[in-house]
């Protein structure tokens, strides 16, 4: 529809923003390895170097030949590719006094940051980290008395796994942040942390975590939640926005944009995030 439909006989200079959600996923995946992407289809190359084997040494014997240290090659491909595309009439300009265009290109901006965000979220929940947390068959329910001891199980999965301590996160939906809040183990450091929250989308830590609330967590038909928790240095992701052109459409008087936006992700250590699935029960 145009938006001529729209105009009156004066505009505002005020645009009425679209309600957001909080991006944060991004924030977990390190960007290690982005190297230089030019267009979809390019392959950063990640070396993972393979464990030493330690020896049991004895005295007055000669030690073994050394170990030639190998790596394996992990491949992360920029597969993933989003774009916009919009054009504003000559008249609607002139008529409008609000400036359409920068505001459509900040909400092109959002609209793609939230895309990867979104896809980002689907890949932790590919975390293989899943015994005593639950399942699509078997999910665990959350309320008000479990949603804190979840957190402790998670913590004690990662603990066995090796995973390390600092920098650990953990990535809930906001029912989930909801029934913590019930809890007073939660709620007394809730209230130091809101100004993160505005930051980052980070509200407090809890049982080791810096805790990430997001509406982008992976949820599945039947309402289960996937809830995330790992480190930084588990995934990774890199991203670049290789096209953004100006332009002036053929068959009209108007001015419009497009972008490409080009990305890929990979989680490098699945066996290091754990994934609870969760429904929510009163």
């Amino acid at each position: 529809m145009s938006i001529a439909s729209f105009i009156p006989e004066v505009w505002s200079a005020r645009l009425l923003e679209h309600l957001r959600k909080n991006l944060v996923v991004a924030n977990l995946f390190n960007r290690n390895y982005e190297g230089e992407i030019s267009q979809m289809g390019d392959t950063v190359h990640i070396n993972q170097l393979a464990e030493i084997t330690i020896k049991d040494y004895t005295a007055n014997v000669d030690i073994e030949n050394p170990d030639q240290l190998s790596t394996t090659d992990i491949p992360l491909v920029i597969d993933q590719g989003d774009y916009y595309n919009f054009y504003l009439n000559d008249v609607d300009r002139a008529q409008a006094r609000g400036d359409l265009m920068d505001n459509a290109m900040r909400s092109s901006a959002y609209g793609l940051a939230d895309k990867l965000d979104a896809y980002l979220a689907g890949l932790l929940a590919g975390g293989t980290l899943i015994e005593g947390l639950g399942n699509d068959g078997a999910p665990l329910s959350i309320n008000a008395d479990t949603a804190y001891a979840l957190l402790v199980k998670m913590k004690v999965a990662l603990d066995k796994a090796n995973v390390p301590t600092q920098g650990r996160y953990v990535l809930m939906p906001p029912e989930f942040e909801g029934f913590m809040l019930l809890d007073n183990r939660f709620a007394s450091a809730y209230g130091n942390n809101a100004e993160g929250r505005l930051v980052n989308g980070m509200v407090a830590r809890a049982a080791g975590f810096d805790i990430y609330i997001s509406n982008n967590v992976k949820n599945t038909e039947g309402a289960l939640y996937k809830v995330c928790a790992s480190t930084i240095d588990q995934a990774t992701y890199a991203n670049q926005l290789v096209r953004t052109e100006a332009y002036r459409r053929e068959k009209g008087f108007d001015d419009g944009v497009k972008g490409l936006h080009v990305y890929g992700a990979k989680v490098l250590r699945p066996e290091a995030v754990a994934v609870a699935t969760v429904n929510f029960v009163a």
